[in-house]
């Protein structure tokens, strides 16, 4: 269990373990000027991550050792965002458009960090301008594209890598099918999503939890 539970914390970026920090995302000179082409995909994938107003999806969790966990995800923007394991997990992350909460039930724990200080808040704050630290990455395949953020002044954060399919039905012509989180003793988390599904009933109820302090209803 304590492999898994750390595997999860540094999925998710916690602050705390600072396993896997990505920037702050704060604007960054860029070491060179993008090309026509790779500005147009930047922008492009930042109109597909805008465009996402709701989503559910499945995912699998793998890190560096090749373990994996898998779970269900559910979005909604601006801020909310819900990590369901597997139930061997005994884990949940929680989003609600403030902060972020992991709740690790096997220990009877709960964890906060502001969504600005994680990895997930190039998908979810609103405020953050993926096009202003974020490059595009080559992949060989125009269907695919890839997309590294970064904080140069901070090389101790690591990095998170966003990578999208085309795919006409998904928001802006888009889908998000994996990132990757490299912190920078190079180890390496990846979030695989698949059977996603856009603009889906989400209410405010998805995104509660029960306090495994107190056994109460948050």
């Amino acid at each position: 269990m304590k492999n898994l539970t750390q595997t999860f914390r540094n999925c998710v970026g916690a602050a705390a373990l600072a396993a896997l920090s990505v920037p702050a995302l704060v604007p960054a000179a860029p070491a060179f000027a993008a090309s026509p082409a790779e500005t147009r995909q930047l922008d492009q994938a930042v109109a597909a991550l805008r465009g996402i107003s709701t989503m559910k999806a499945d995912f699998i969790q793998t890190d560096r050792k090749g373990q994996t966990v898998r779970g269900t995800l559910t979005l909604k923007r601006p801020g909310r965002i819900r990590f369901q394991y597997e139930k061997s997990a005994q884990m949940l992350i929680v989003g609600d458009g403030k902060a972020l909460t992991l709740v690790d039930y096997a220990v009877d724990q709960v964890q906060r960090w502001p969504i600005s200080d994680s990895p997930l808040g190039a998908l979810l704050d609103p405020h953050r301008d993926v096009a202003k630290f974020g490059k595009v990455l080559p992949t060989g395949n125009p269907d695919v594209i890839s997309i590294e953020v970064r904080d140069k002044s901070h090389p101790e954060y690591g990095v998170i890598t966003l990578i999208f399919t085309r795919k006409a039905s998904a928001p802006g012509g888009l889908e998000l099918t994996y990132w990757v989180a490299l912190d920078s003793q190079n180890q390496r988390t990846t979030i695989a999503l698949s059977n996603q599904r856009y603009g889906m009933p989400v209410t405010d109820n998805d995104f509660r939890w029960t306090d495994p302090r107190r056994k109460s209803r948050r």
